[in-house]
């Protein structure tokens, strides 16, 4: 059984109001998720801002 069948068997088990939770902790997670991906890809720009302006000529 994968960890997402597992996951759904759990979920199932909870009140609408939980589930609600699992939702809103799901989104929390791939909103921290895209900020550090973004901070990453900020990062990277930054350290390499000459390079990359010498490439856009």
């Amino acid at each position: 059984m994968s960890l997402a069948d597992k996951i759904y068997e759990e979920v199932q088990k909870l009140s609408e109001a939980k589930q609600a939770e699992i939702i809103d902790f799901i989104e929390f997670v791939k909103s921290k998720e895209k900020k550090e991906h973004l901070k990453i890809a900020e990062d990277f720009i930054n350290d390499n801002i000459e390079a990359l302006k010498e490439l856009a000529k």
